[in-house]
């Protein structure tokens, strides 16, 4: 039990801290991480075989007679099975296997007694959290217990997450960097899934994109645009994008740079009402627009406390938002700035994660993850990605207005107001890039003046 009630407390912690100010030496947790859920591992099987199987497996001698008569149930369904896991998690972990048919596949095995035990763990979360409570008055924390009984029963059931991968590859079949591994639907249930095997490295992998000669910077380019796409424009958002998660590659057919998409369990979905307003709010603090990001923070529930709901969403300090977060980089001091302040606002973030809506505490962990990414890339906040949200921002809200437009005049007006906005943001995508080049441009000539020519 102590074992448990610290893995919670320092996972509180660590949500409120992280909420808006990205700490790069905090890790980050799921709402449904508690201690009890981590059961042990499973040896890894398919919807046929039992989950009385499993834990008998686990209980014979290591290749003894009865070992190998269980192990060969497991050979009529594959040619080969790898008995250590690519991965393991709370909830579930996945091996690499072979079907019958040759197709190789990875097979994520949810854990034993996990079903059974999550509503144990969710009950223990929610005594703990009015025990500080009643410690802690001004700390809210019920908005856990609130997202975990939401969000766990969805992931522990497999088929909901196959259904998820499937429309989100749909959704965003348009992007041709992006994949999505195939679900087998014939050999899957709510407890395993069966995939098509994606190999690659983590996206944070720096050595293996120098390795393979991925760039970073069009990968975090594209993941910008793909989590923009999801957040702005259809308002479906994937929310666990930790680094194993998101692999990168080579297409074998191509040789193209690929981001893969993996462990599609937690998703938001985003009323339309919210999604506008977000629009509008990134809107505003992408062109620094002071008036409307007051308006819509407020809308989106953050009171007067709308400086440090900006602070949160952009990971900036207040300065930095004023004076605009697309101007200029996150630089080491703002950084220390950030992580010294984080700690007496704690009271205040609490508050405010009481009462913003219930969708944005997921957004809120999915932007931090991200930023994760972009500081292990070194691409952090870079102007590229204000404006491909910015983009996205203005597609959902023109789109919008055509939906609700009166005449098709008015939609005509609307698409080329929308295609004017576009085209203004091409055009300053393109003056900073030519500034970039004359910019290197310069330091080569000077480079070249100062150093002495070869004899």
């Amino acid at each position: 039990m102590a074992r448990r009630a610290l893995k919670l407390t320092s996972w509180t912690s660590v949500a409120l801290a992280a909420s808006g100010f990205y700490l790069y030496n905090n890790k980050y947790l799921d709402p449904n991480d508690f201690g009890a859920v981590r059961v042990g591992r499973a040896v890894a099987t398919t919807a046929v075989i039992s989950y009385d199987y499993l834990t008998s497996l686990r209980s014979v001698p290591y290749g003894s007679e009865e070992y190998l008569q269980l192990r060969s149930q497991i050979h009529d369904l594959f040619v080969s099975f790898d008995d250590t896991p690519l991965g393991a998690a709370s909830l579930a972990q996945v091996h690499k296997a072979v079907l019958r048919d040759g197709r190789t596949v990875a097979v994520k095995v949810q854990h034993p007694k996990v079903q059974a035990q999550s509503s144990k763990d969710i009950l223990l979360m929610e005594v703990l959290v009015l025990a500080v409570k009643q410690l802690f008055p001004e700390f809210e924390f019920m908005w856990l217990v609130d997202e975990a009984k939401k969000n766990l029963p969805l992931e522990l059931d497999f088929l909901n997450e196959g259904r998820n991968a499937e429309k989100v590859a749909q959704m965003l079949k348009h992007f041709d960097f992006l994949k999505v591994p195939q679900i087998y639907w014939e050999l899957s249930t709510k407890r395993v899934l069966l995939m098509e095997f994606v190999d690659g490295g983590q996206v944070n992998d720096r050595d293996y994109m120098e390795k393979n000669k991925i760039d970073v910077n069009e990968i975090s380019r594209n993941l910008g645009k793909m989590y923009s796409e999801m957040i702005f424009i259809n308002g479906f958002v994937h929310c666990d994008p930790h680094p194993g998660n998101v692999l990168v590659r080579k297409r074998p057919d191509t040789g193209k740079a690929e981001v893969v998409l993996l462990d599609h369990g937690l998703y938001q979905v985003l009323t339309e009402e919210f999604r506008l307003d977000y629009c509008h709010l990134w809107q505003s603090l992408i062109w620094t627009d002071m008036k409307k990001v007051k308006k819509y923070s407020q809308r989106l529930g953050a009171g007067d406390l709308y400086p440090l709901f900006a602070c949160m969403l952009t990971a900036r300090s207040w300065n930095s938002v004023n004076r605009g977060i697309s101007q200029a980089p996150v630089t080491a001091t703002e950084d220390s700035e950030i992580r010294n302040n984080a700690a007496n606002y704690l009271p205040q973030i609490s508050q405010l994660l009481n009462h913003v809506p219930r969708q944005m505490l997921l957004i809120f962990k999915t932007n931090d993850l991200l930023r994760g990414i972009e500081a292990a890339l070194g691409t952090r906040a870079s102007s590229s990605s204000f404006l491909n949200m910015s983009r996205c921002c203005i597609r959902a809200l023109a789109e919008h207005k055509k939906k609700n437009a009166c005449s098709s005049f008015r939609r005509t007006q609307i698409s080329f107001s929308e295609a004017f906005s576009l085209w203004q943001i091409d055009l300053h995508e393109l003056i900073l890039r030519m500034k970039g080049l004359r910019l290197a441009s310069w330091v080569l000539a000077l480079l070249c003046w100062l150093l002495p020519a070869p004899r």
